[in-house]
């Protein structure tokens, strides 16, 4: 663990740290520069966003000041975008990126092949049988050429696929529908579609846990296979789903260092910090001034290690605006309100922002 509140020896220590980072607030609040400015020497700042985002003045604004890459949060997944094997739902998928292309923002797709909101009629023929591999990487070709194919030229880089890789020991490959009717080749095929329909396109393979030594190795594993098989996989996501607690600098470094010796570039595709270690309801449910001294030295750690790592980091994402609202809102304890991201329920930049920008 990189820091531990509880290890601090000195009380004038944590006073001392504590003046730093109102300053550190103090300044955010005022400074015409936004986040992705601070960055504008190492790489592009992200945020996930939904088409309700872009409903709002304030949130528009709030976007173009803090951020210079989108990535739809839902919209573009398979189940929203192509509930039916005939028919597209482009509405969300399109404003986002019109409001990127109007504004001189770069977007990334995400994602093309994912277990999760896949919709059932991908796997199943009109009999409620499961189809064969054939028929379904056909289907899946058609989804990622009508899908890549439509924003040619726009996106410039692909989640292709999303956490194929399992978490279980002794498990290489997730057990999902698209492992069961196609093994492992469909992860391939999917890369060599996405190429197909847009050849100019940074191709990514996403997952979270990414620094954890057994699924990292596996995750190593499986890249160095596709490489060396000529996939055009080019670069990998490391979702960055942490805590205030988790990873380690040395975990989160050698993990960056490992994937790097691919030859592949590494963007932070879904960034936030969880202020909660377990799955537990808190006895206090208001953000504690303990978990905000943790969240913004972990931010910190985070952010000295990306910028070390800025020649082979070529993007950061955080997933979600601000505390407004996010996925780990009552997720995975129902109920439970988190506060992950560096500006607060109001838009207003955390303690954790100046830990961020103040380099």
């Amino acid at each position: 663990m990189y820091f531990s509140y509880p290890m601090m020896r000195s009380k004038y220590l944590f006073v001392a740290m504590l003046t730093i980072s109102t300053t550190f607030a103090a300044y955010a609040q005022h400074s015409p520069k936004g986040l992705k400015d601070h960055y504008k020497d190492y790489f592009p700042i992200g945020v996930a966003i939904t088409p309700r985002h872009l409903q709002d003045s304030a949130t528009r604004a709030f976007l173009l000041q803090h951020f210079n890459s989108l990535t739809a949060e839902n919209a573009m997944k398979m189940e929203p975008v192509h509930p039916e094997a005939d028919r597209y739902q482009w509405g969300g998928a399109d404003a986002i990126v019109q409001f990127a292309m109007e504004n001189g923002l770069k977007v990334r797709g995400h994602t093309l092949c994912w277990h999760n909101q896949a919709p059932k009629w991908m796997f199943y023929d009109e009999k409620g049988q499961l189809v064969g591999k054939d028929t379904l990487l056909n289907r899946l070709r058609t989804h990622i050429h009508e899908v890549v194919g439509r924003y040619k030229g726009r996106i410039y880089a692909w989640d292709v696929v999303n956490e194929a890789v399992s978490d279980g020991r002794g498990e290489f490959l997730r057990n999902s529908l698209w492992y069961k009717i196609c093994g492992e080749d469909f992860i391939a095929q999917a890369f060599r579609y996405a190429h197909e329909a847009d050849p100019e396109a940074v191709l990514f393979y996403n997952d979270y846990n990414t620094e954890d030594p057994v699924k990292r190795d596996k995750i190593y594993r499986l890249l160095k296979k596709l490489r060396e098989a000529n996939v055009p996989v080019h670069a990998v996501g490391l979702q960055g789903h942490w805590s205030i607690k988790d990873p380690s600098r040395e975990r989160l470094a050698s993990a960056i260092e490992q994937y790097a010796s691919l030859g592949i570039n590494i963007q932070i595709t879904e960034l936030d910090v969880s202020v909660f270690t377990n799955n537990k309801m808190p006895e206090k449910p208001d953000f504690t001034a303990e978990q905000q001294m943790l969240q913004e030295h972990q931010y910190r750690m985070l952010f000295d290690t990306f910028r070390k790592y800025r020649h082979v980091i070529t993007g950061v994402t955080f997933w979600n605006v601000s505390d407004r609202s996010s996925w780990l809102d009552n997720f995975p304890v129902k109920g439970r309100k988190n506060y992950p991201l560096l500006f607060d329920e109001t838009l207003q930049p955390k303690k954790a922002y100046g830990s961020v920008v103040g380099f």
